[in-house]
């Protein structure tokens, strides 16, 4: 039986299906979709997935979700979207440090970050999505996918979407704002359907610019009325992105259990590096499931904001400085996941989340009530890390386990070993360190986070930077995604103002090409 998607804010008409969800992104009013039911697995449920290929897995996970499509589509879809494209026959495998630290490996899909585990599916189904609502006459329109990232989701969401039929997809990403690796990653993008901007500002920017050109309801008569075509999102505001994370927290329990590692049963903390809240929120809906997940460690850097919202339940970015840190996909101070996470510790209260939101547009801050506030505490733990303690953490890590960390997955190590309890510890590992070498080197080499490099390293591209990293401790194997940057061409050189009228000039002037 299909499962119905409701949106935060209450302002949907009806429940719609899950294609119909997945197409749309954003309800309308600017709520987000959540599933009005969530399935529960037993225990054996869970352990039974260890016997599985990771993309049985999470076909079966997704079938319990009540996906309208065939269940033998469903099936196809995840072989796809979990195979070869991966540098691993485990999708997502576990290097245990020692007994009660163990770290899920979310990079080795084709840009080597976390946002592959989802956008290598969330394209298929979105694309299979729309043909079923075309074949059902519900639409007859095309689809722009409009994305702001701080790093990672652009080249993922890229690279899932590029060449897809009836989809374009445009990219934005904060101007100076990214690592050269993750600049050349986005900037030499293949597809005839893609194109990539720079914005001159801060991720915030960008992703309430695209916010705010979603909510724009005379421009998306303008582009259905002259282009044929519809908005829709890839970032974790849609359900189609955050559901195949949901899918990698279960099937770890099931993997720590079958390795030995954790006791059938016994309960577990995840500790996240989290910027706009969709990753920990998907370990918190599969806790909701069934899996034994205890805490949820929320690890922020110096933009604390969310650290400080789980410690006092007042949300403010009012007079909050933006800080560029080397964990820069984190940097961000709008977490728009955060909003399905006050839905549902609220009992689901689209009012009081439609008022928070409004109040954090208005006046730049809100504060939850008491119950809620409480109901945060009993599942979620936060700390943040400074930007020394990051980079001292990566050498420390190296040293002590041979195992070198990227400045994110650094970040939520050293909130975990600050803040564990008596339960071993799955830490979420996000990027590859390739993907931020500069920040690596720096590590290695005892250099403070804004230290210059060595005039001699300084003069390296990223690829031959960490072709030096490579050397200088053994870790040889780079991703060819990342090892072969240097070669491609530059596409996509152009940079734009912030702002809703900037942004949707150059989509107008996108769908004109």
């Amino acid at each position: 039986m299909a499962n119905l998607y409701i949106d935060t804010r209450g302002r949907a008409e009806e429940p719609i299906p899950f294609t119909q969800a997945v197409v749309q992104g954003l309800a309308d009013g600017g709520g987000l979709y959540v599933p009005q039911s969530i399935p529960q697995f037993s225990l054996d449920e869970i352990l039974n997935l260890s016997t599985m290929p990771y993309a049985q897995r999470a076909a079966h996970i997704y079938k319990a979700f009540g996906i309208d499509l065939p269940e033998s589509q469903v099936d196809e879809l995840m072989d796809a979207a979990y195979g070869s494209n991966f540098d691993s026959a485990d999708i997502c495998p576990i290097t245990s440090l020692d007994e009660n630290t163990h770290i899920l490996e979310l990079w080795h899909g084709p840009t080597s970050a976390f946002k592959d585990m989802a956008l290598q599916c969330l394209p298929l189904f979105f694309s299979a999505s729309a043909q079923k609502l075309r074949d059902e006459g519900v639409i007859d329109h095309t689809f722009l996918i409009l994305v702001a990232t701080s790093g990672d989701t652009g080249k993922a969401a890229l690279e899932g979407f590029k060449d897809k039929d009836g989809v374009k997809i445009g990219v934005l990403y904060p101007h100076g704002g990214v690592s050269d690796i993750q600049h050349k990653q986005m900037a030499t993008q293949a597809g005839e359907n893609v194109k990539v901007w720079a914005v001159r500002g801060n991720f915030d920017d960008c992703q309430t610019g695209v916010k705010l050109t979603f909510a724009d309801s005379e421009f998306a008569q303008e582009l259905m009325s002259e282009h044929k075509v519809a908005l829709s999102s890839a970032n974790s505001i849609n359900w189609g992105r955050l559901l195949p994370q949901v899918v990698y927290y279960v099937s770890s329990y099931a993997q720590l259990v079958a390795q030995g590692k954790v006791e059938a049963g016994a309960p577990i903390d995840v500790c996240v590096p989290t910027g706009n809240f969709g990753n920990i929120l998907a370990a918190w809906y599969a806790k909701q499931m069934g899996a034994p997940i205890e805490r949820l460690l929320c690890a922020s850097n110096e933009n604390r904001v969310l650290t400080d919202f789980i410690n006092t339940g007042t949300y403010d970015i009012s007079d909050r400085e933006f800080v560029l840190t080397p964990s820069p996909s984190m940097d961000i101070l709008v977490s728009s996941n955060l909003e399905r996470q006050l839905f549902e510790l609220t009992g689901r209260n689209a009012e009081a989340i439609a008022g928070w939101m409004n109040d954090l547009n208005t006046q730049k801050k809100f504060r939850v009530d008491p119950e809620t506030f409480a109901a945060l505490r009993r599942d979620f733990a936060s700390d943040s890390v400074s930007s020394d303690d990051c980079l001292k953490t990566i050498k420390e890590v190296l040293d002590e386990h041979d195992y070198l960390l990227d400045p994110h997955t650094a970040v939520a190590y050293k909130v975990a070993e600050r803040l564990r309890g008596e339960n071993p510890v799955l830490v979420a590992s996000t990027a590859h360190w390739a993907k931020f070498g500069v920040s690596v080197y720096r590590a290695l080499h005892d250099l403070a986070p804004d230290a210059g490099l060595p005039a001699d390293v300084a003069e390296l591209t990223g690829c031959e930077l960490n072709n030096l990293i490579a050397q200088q401790t053994g870790k040889s194997h780079i991703p060819a995604g990342l090892a072969e940057l240097d070669t491609k061409p530059l596409r996509f050189k152009q940079v734009i103002d912030a702002g809703k009228p900037n942004i949707q000039d150059a989509t107008r002037a996108f769908l004109s090409e």
